[in-house]
């Protein structure tokens, strides 16, 4: 390949692999395993603080001012998308960004419930309890509805984005025909 030109940086693949290992040791501690799944959702906690503050004073592809646009032009790409002639992007295109929105809001907010489910105050709480759970298996969703989009534009695109994350690296350019 040629025209590589370096998109995440190695703390924004380190953070991403991290949450990604670190969701599913959660999720398969859930039940069984309630000390480590305590430990697990405390360093999830920090990864995401990590990746807030990242988000403002990262490198440019890191920051949220790169990837995250207002509603009407995420609808308007993700119905070009729906048509074929979606734009491609160098870093996370408007869908792309939307989705790492809703997953670090969901991921926050399942640290947050089950935060809670440990004080006095909330111990035994169905309310919390059905609330953890939900964000949990909403998440899953989301996390499929992400993998789903990646593979759907590498096809599109003609790029691997799986690679790209672990590499940090995409062409800058890709040939006519190719994408």
């Amino acid at each position: 390949m040629k025209n590589l030109t370096l998109i995440w940086d190695p703390l924004v693949r380190l953070f991403h692999w991290s949450l990604v290992l670190s969701f599913c040791a959660a999720w398969l501690s859930g039940d069984d395993f309630e000390k480590a799944h305590i430990i697990i959702g405390y360093i999830i906690v920090g990864l995401v603080a990590f990746r807030l503050v990242w988000g403002f004073f990262g490198s440019p592809y890191a920051r949220f001012s790169q990837f995250v646009k207002s509603p009407a032009k995420v609808v308007s790409y993700i119905k070009d998308i729906a048509k074929g002639r979606e734009k491609r992007y160098l870093g996370h295109n408007p869908a792309g960004g939307m989705m790492i929105i809703f997953l670090l809001l969901g991921i926050a907010g399942l640290c947050l419930t089950g935060w809670m489910y440990t004080t006095d105050m909330f111990w035994g709480s169905d309310w919390v309890e059905g609330l953890h759970k939900l964000l949990a298996n909403g998440l899953v969703l989301c996390i499929g509805l992400h993998v789903t989009g990646v593979i759907v534009a590498s096809k599109r695109h003609g790029e691997n984005l799986i690679k790209a994350m672990f590499t940090g690296k995409k062409q800058s350019h890709i040939e006519q025909g190719q994408g």
